[in-house]
Parts: C-alpha cells; structure tokens; sequence
C-alpha cells in the first residue's frame, strides 16, 4: 500500500490496545522499551498513530516533553507488514511539527535506528548530553543499567 494510504491523526482512548500491541512485538525482541496500558492512557494525549483505510492503527509514536526546552520521539512502531511505506517517518514529522508549536528547541530519540533518523535530520549525540530526568524510563528496561541504544536529537 503507498504511504498515503494511511490517515496520520492523534492517537484516541480506543486505540490504546492495539498501540499496545505495535509496542510489545517490539519490546518482545527487545526493540524498545515496553508499556502498560495504564502508562499507555496516562500519556495518550503524547500520541499519533497512522490509521489505514479499513480502520486499524498500523503505527504509533509519541512526543513527550521533558523539559522547557527538550521533548522525545518515544515508542514509535511500525507494523512489520507496513515497513518501509514512510509511515515512521510521518509520524516522526507529526511529533516534530507538534514540538515546534509547543516551542520545543530540540527534540531526542533514545534508538536502535540510526540510520532512519538520521535522514530525518537527527544526528547521534552523547547520552551525557540529556539530563538525568529522562532516565526515569530506562529504570524499567531489561537492558539497565547496560543500554546500548543510540541518542539521536534534532535542534528545531
């Protein structure tokens, strides 16, 4: 199916079960960080989705502030059908867009894909350079304290 195929909007209450279970697959392979459903409707509002014609939520990822000046591309998944079809990279440009009207300056994505963020502008910086406060998250990954994805960050 070609990318526009799928609508890109902000993410609803009843599209927690399935964003849910884009992140698990991943996380299952530890891909990403897994999340509750109850961290999942906490941060609702941080999230998009793309939406395919017939209804179901093939992708997701969220913006989520972290500071005045500072915000994270979290969560994003794809459904392993729909790779490769831009929807990523569409919802990583609804984050940023969102960010540049909530007057975030930089925004960061903790990654294993170097690569695509990269040709979105991102460049790898040192983890050092993000404040503490973002570690929170990382208290709760298998991986911990041993992490081995890559900091990306974008300036806006």
């Amino acid at each position: 199916m070609p990318e526009n195929s799928a609508e890109i909007r902000k993410a609803r209450v009843s599209d927690v079960d399935r964003i849910h279970g884009l992140i698990a697959a991943f996380a299952g392979s530890q891909l990403m960080l897994a999340r509750s459903r109850a961290e999942l409707y906490e941060s609702m509002r941080d999230f998009f989705v793309a939406e395919d014609p017939s209804g179901e939520v093939v992708a997701c990822g969220g913006l989520e502030i972290a500071w005045d000046d500072l915000a994270e591309v979290k969560s994003l998944a794809v459904d392993e059908r729909r790779q490769h079809q831009g929807l990523g990279r569409r919802i990583v440009k609804a984050c940023l867009d969102e960010a540049v009207v909530l007057g975030i300056k930089r925004v960061f994505a903790l990654t294993y894909q170097v690569d695509f963020f990269k040709t979105l502008g991102f460049k790898q910086i040192p983890k050092e350079q993000l404040p503490h406060k973002i570690w929170s998250d990382c208290l709760k990954c298998p991986k911990f304290p041993d992490c081995d994805e890559v900091a990306m960050a974008i300036d806006l």
